[in-house]
């Protein structure tokens, strides 16, 4: 399975998602490389939420190959549980990586989750928050 990430999932992160692996004693996940979607970010503090939107800029995040197992962990980060209508919610899209298409988890949120939030321009949760 691979998994698309864009905010505290990805790699020196506070949720990096190899640590997360390690701590869970699952097998580590495989970087397939970097990658955008298109959509629109917001600064909810502590992490980003993701709008999917053809129109929007390019996010960027890191596509990885991991376990099943692991979805269930992300699924915990991510408070994404079947039939609750959590703030995160799970997608399965298709990311280009390389000049190929891959099917990727990705973890968005639901565009009335973001009324009054403050949407990161630049697409890129990591240099939004080094920049703090």
């Amino acid at each position: 399975m691979h998994v698309f990430v864009y905010g505290t999932l990805r790699a020196g992160e506070v949720n990096d998602i190899s640590a997360a692996a390690v701590k869970y004693r699952m097998a580590a996940p495989t970087l397939i490389g970097t990658a955008k979607v298109m959509g629109r970010l917001y600064d909810f503090g502590a992490y980003p939420g993701l709008v999917l939107d053809s129109e929007g800029v390019p996010v960027i995040g890191e596509v990885y190959e991991i376990d099943d197992m692991l979805i269930a962990v992300l699924d915990q980060i991510e408070r994404d549980y079947p039939g609750d209508d959590a703030l995160f919610g799970s997608r399965d899209v298709p990311v280009e990586v390389g000049g190929v298409d891959v099917t990727c988890r990705i973890y968005p949120v639901s565009s009335r989750a973001v009324a009054g939030m403050a949407e990161i321009a630049s697409g890129d949760w990591v240099a939004h928050r080094r920049k703090g």
